[in-house]
């Protein structure tokens, strides 16, 4: 039989010391990769309507059944935060009530979202835009697809 992989051992260097040094093999220094820095896209100033669907499933599994309801909620809220970048975002009671139908424990899997970024009327706040997120009901989630609405 032949062996996979033969050890190669080094053979020892005398020096005039008559000390036995092994030699070594020198290492090459690796390139440094290029830092890129990491921005967040800020929101373009204009009002904007889109359709999606989020699966509150992935989020709530193997979460605490007396935290699931709140969760999904948190967890739409920061989708919506990265989706359409900013940072207010309000949540439609029929979406909030869609989301408790099943009680806490009993969230439902996915929901159809529509998320409508608006300009904010209050001259005195510091963010100019928001978000409303809002129930759509559908029947069925196959062939779905995220898509923005014209007005």
């Amino acid at each position: 039989m032949v062996k996979a992989e033969e050890k190669v051992q080094k053979k020892p260097v005398l020096k005039k010391d008559g000390k036995k040094v092994v030699a070594k093999k020198t290492k090459k220094s690796k390139p440094k990769p290029k830092v890129v820095k990491k921005t967040v896209k800020k929101a373009k100033n204009q009002p904007l309507s889109l359709e999606t669907t989020i699966n509150l499933h992935r989020v709530v599994f193997g979460c605490t059944f007396k935290r699931r309801a709140r969760k999904a909620i948190k967890a739409i809220r920061g989708f919506v935060r990265r989706v359409m970048k900013t940072h207010d975002v309000r949540i439609d009671p029929k979406l909030n009530k869609f989301v408790w139908s099943g009680g806490v424990k009993g969230v439902p899997f996915r929901a159809r979202l529509r998320l409508d970024r608006k300009r904010s009327e209050d001259e005195d706040s510091k963010k100019k835009l928001y978000t409303v997120v809002s129930w759509v009901p559908v029947h069925d989630f196959k062939n779905l697809t995220h898509k923005k609405i014209e007005e």
